[in-house]
């Protein structure tokens, strides 16, 4: 790892949600709090292109990364993709993971839910054929996003990440299990949130990252604004303490932990 991308990694931000006047503007204020590193991930495979592009943001500095794929919220927008369409989407450098996909069973009608679970198993194809990253969104519905991982992975294995985690600690142990990650947010700084800290502070200290998942869910002591990357700071600064590790020490296992998964980004 170089010396300039030592610092902290973003692993999950939605860099689209702001301008182009903004996004320089937001690489500063990360390379001043440590950031070296952002994955802007997809929501709509119809927009990979948008993602892509994104990344030409990078500068020396900071580096920006991208993922294509389709949010559960969004699968009934578009045709759920066939793993070809996803990989072809993804066969780029700049994209090093796949998704966001997964299964929210907060959102939508119970019908939904099929569907679903479809698309969460095709862009699971689209990694284990590229050996990169699966995007994790999980809400309310842990038991078959477990069942789903633990089916797909006897067809064959794939990297796993189980993102903005606030879920039950037997799904961070099935990840983990299956030889996953699994990244922490903002909520992880929340005070009502302590399970989801204990959750931190016992997962094998080389399957853990940090995210911001902005512009959504600012940390404290941003709670309430708008979140960006710069912000990840915090969020690590809070895990590191729950976990009793320097910052440094911390901000240097993420990082390396990091590019073990996103094994295109090196």
């Amino acid at each position: 790892m170089s010396s300039t991308m030592a610092g902290l990694i973003d692993s999950h931000c939605h860099l689209d949600h702001f301008t182009a006047e903004e996004i320089p503007v937001l690489l500063t204020a990360a390379k001043e709090a440590n950031v070296s590193g952002m994955v802007t991930i997809g929501t709509r495979l119809a927009r990979a292109d948008q993602q892509k592009a994104l990344t030409q943001f990078s500068t020396p500095d900071v580096r920006v990364w991208c993922t294509v794929g389709t949010h559960p919220d969004h699968v009934e927008e578009e045709p759920v993709p066939s793993v070809q369409a996803i990989a072809a989407c993804a066969d780029a450098p700049e994209v090093i993971g796949i998704g966001e996909s997964g299964l929210d069973y907060f959102h939508g009608e119970e019908s939904v839910r099929p569907l679903q679970q479809e698309s969460f198993r095709q862009h699971i194809g689209a990694a284990r054929e590229l050996n990169v990253p699966i995007i994790i969104h999980a809400r309310q519905a842990d038991e078959d996003i477990a069942q789903i991982l633990r089916e797909e992975t006897e067809v064959g294995a794939f990297p796993i990440l189980l993102h903005c985690f606030a879920s039950s600690a037997a799904l961070a142990q099935c990840v983990v299990d299956l030889g996953g990650y699994v990244s922490f947010s903002g909520i992880s700084t929340f005070p009502k949130c302590g399970e989801f800290r204990e959750v931190a502070r016992t997962l094998p200290a080389d399957r853990i990252l940090v995210e911001t998942d902005s512009p959504y869910l600012a940390p404290v002591p941003r709670r309430g604004k708008r979140n960006e990357p710069a912000y990840v700071a915090y969020t690590a600064a809070c895990i590191a303490e729950v976990r009793g590790q320097e910052m440094a020490d911390f901000t240097r296992m993420t990082t390396e932990n990091f590019y073990r998964l996103f094994r295109k980004a090196a």
